[in-house]
């Protein structure tokens, strides 16, 4: 198979591409996507259990360690124990973080109107049908079959 019409090769050429926009963007700022994409993960209220963030944003335990402890560094949250569990942290946003947060929120928003002006609605519909089925495929590991 080529690897211009195969399905993975299409999903993360354009995962890739994405993802560097949005560092680019995100470099602008001070920082990058991974802490970006934190910033709109973690409940501005009343924080999130540390143990709760990787899992919602896809990433390793390592990589949200580095991740977390960099935006700490430069103000962008703090860690609180769990009042209910000492064992437990809570990743609470400082002021500084909340207006990343916005800038973040702002940014995923221009890039989904973006796309939305340029695709029709349609094919954006069924856009997310393919992606979902490709994850459904995957969670019920009919992919590889053993």
């Amino acid at each position: 198979m080529q690897k211009e019409k195969s399905i993975d090769h299409a999903l993360r050429a354009t995962w890739q591409a994405v993802a560097k926009t949005y560092n680019e963007q995100a470099a602008k700022h001070k920082s990058t996507m991974a802490m970006a994409m934190a910033l709109l993960y973690i409940d501005v209220e009343n924080g999130t259990p540390s143990t709760a963030l990787g899992p919602s944003m896809g990433m390793e335990a390592t990589s949200l360690s580095r991740t977390l402890n960099s935006m700490e560094e430069k103000g962008y949250i703090f860690r609180e124990k769990n009042p209910e569990d000492g064992r437990g942290v809570f990743i609470k946003l400082t002021k500084l973080g909340i207006e990343k947060r916005e800038i973040s929120k702002a940014s995923v928003y221009q890039f989904n109107q973006a796309v939305r002006e340029h695709v029709d609605p349609i094919k954006i519909s069924h856009f997310f049908e393919v992606t979902d089925m490709i994850n459904k495929l995957i969670c019920e590991k009919l992919i590889f079959k053993d």
